[in-house]
């Protein structure tokens, strides 16, 4: 039975997930029809709540209509249409191959939802990180539980009440509040954990999982590398560069961290970025609508630390008051400094030369992991070499950031980057275990199996080698 919207609030965490058990155990949410018009009320939800997303998403971190709806918005929608056709098929038995040891069966692999999940969101893209994970969710057969981040509170809200408007309590729920309601969430019993952030605060989930075992799928971070070749459209990649990095004014976790430049061309790069800075954003970026804004004074305040770093050829300004810093351009950064060797976040770039594709690897393997890689070169031959020597989560050649609007690419991280992928099937996949199922026939019973066989062990030898 579902509760009450205006019931949740007095639940401990405990009893949400309770009922989200209970619903689960009846198999409501199981069949792919149910999935389906769920789907369909979430886009109908979206598309009625537009609007207030968009003003709660200026209001939250200074978002322009077109980024909003661009990155955040649109992408949930893409997610949903591809959910909406592909469910049928992601959801379907298939057939496997089976073996001649086992003569007269027949193998299927199932998908299957976990059960009750938690979704853990950031604040850098409040909706979409939020919504994306509940589309694959869904489509899985799962009940929900969210906990959007407290940093965009009017986001926060708007999500509760649409979720809340949407669908019963006890199939999809957001819970607000701050790091101590994560950590009550946490000790529940949740069958699959989603988080996206930090990985530092991916590394307490996952200790938060492993008392209840329960998988989890970590979406983290790092300082993901943007190599400029020399033989790279400077132009075109500075222009890319520079909308990957200065999107959601940094905060993306997939922009460029810092930029490998050949020596050759590092001059002429750094022009054509302040002309690129100079064409999105105009002569002064804190007066553009397009700008976005830090999410708050702590982040403000840990960015201009990274400012005395590197010798700023680019930008540098700031609004305190606004919360605003500019697009910013860092040379002569040591490789030992804090901008190095921490996730930046935000609207500063720092600029490395090389020469040596040994020089390029040194750098990048200094660090983690990365979440993306982003390559500009017209050689196929040197973007072949990178992809293939470094170690990432995904990437780009000749752009940036646009394969994490893709629903049919698998996004996600690898060691310190994260733990598993999303986006379209492969969302439905992280979301679903799939049960292996052997069909054994009764109209035979091949005696080799069986102690005792007269010629068992030499047709297990002839099957088996």
């Amino acid at each position: 039975m579902s509760l009450p919207v205006s019931n949740i609030a007095v639940l401990s965490p405990s009893e949400i997930v309770s009922h989200h058990q209970a619903l689960f155990r009846e198999g409501t949410t199981r069949p792919v029809a149910f999935r389906i018009d769920q789907l369909r009320k979430l886009r109908a939800a979206i598309i009625r709540y537009e609007p207030r997303l968009l003003a709660a998403l200026r209001q939250d971190l200074n978002k322009s209509e077109r980024e909003a709806y661009a990155t955040e918005i649109g992408i949930a929608l893409t997610e949903i249409r591809v959910a909406l056709r592909g469910v049928k098929r992601w959801a379907k038995p298939k057939r496997a191959k089976t073996p001649m040891t086992h003569s007269g069966a027949s193998s299927r692999i199932v998908p299957e939802p976990y059960g009750t999940t938690l979704i853990i969101s950031p604040w850098n893209y409040p909706f979409q990180l939020s919504i994306v994970p509940i589309v694959s969710a869904i489509a899985a057969g799962n009940t929900v539980v969210l906990k959007p981040s407290e940093l965009t509170p009017t986001v926060s809200a708007l999500l509760a009440e649409l979720i809340g408007e949407t669908f019963p309590s006890d199939y999809i729920t957001v819970v607000e509040g701050d790091a101590q309601t994560s950590t009550e969430l946490l000790r529940q019993p949740f069958d699959h954990i989603f988080f996206t952030g930090s990985p530092a605060v991916g590394k307490l989930v996952m200790e938060a999982a492993a008392k209840h075992l329960a998988p989890v799928t970590l979406e983290l971070g790092g300082k993901s590398p943007c190599i400029v070749h020399k033989d790279a459209d400077i132009a075109l990649a500075a222009k890319r560069i520079a909308f990957g990095k200065f999107t959601n004014a940094g905060q993306t976790c997939v922009a460029p961290d810092y930029v490998l430049v050949h020596r050759e061309v590092k001059a002429a790069f750094i022009a054509k970025m302040n002309e690129a800075i100079k064409r999105f954003y105009g002569d002064d970026p804190f007066a553009s609508a397009e700008y976005g804004r830090i999410v708050n004074e702590r982040h403000f305040k840990r960015l201009t630390g990274y400012l005395s770093d590197g010798k700023i050829v680019s930008g540098g300004q700031l609004d305190e008051r606004g919360l605003k810093i500019a697009p910013t351009l860092l040379d002569q950064v040591p490789l030992d400094s804090s901008i190095m060797r921490e996730e930046i976040f935000g609207p500063l770039l720092p600029l490395l030369e090389y020469e040596t594709e040994e020089e390029i690897e040194a750098v990048i393997e200094a660090n983690p992991k990365p979440l993306a890689l982003y390559v500009f070169t017209k050689s196929s031959d040197f973007s072949k070499r990178i992809i293939e020597r470094i170690r990432f989560g995904d990437g780009c050649i000749n752009d940036t950031i646009m394969h994490f609007g893709s629903p049919y690419l698998p996004i996600g991280g690898v060691g310190g980057s994260g733990i598993g992928s999303y986006h379209g099937e492969y969302g439905f996949r992280t979301f679903s275990h799939y049960k292996s199922i052997l069909n054994m026939t009764n109209l035979f019973d091949p005696p080799f199996r069986y102690p005792g066989s007269k010629w068992g062990m030499t047709v297990i030898r002839k099957l088996l080698r």
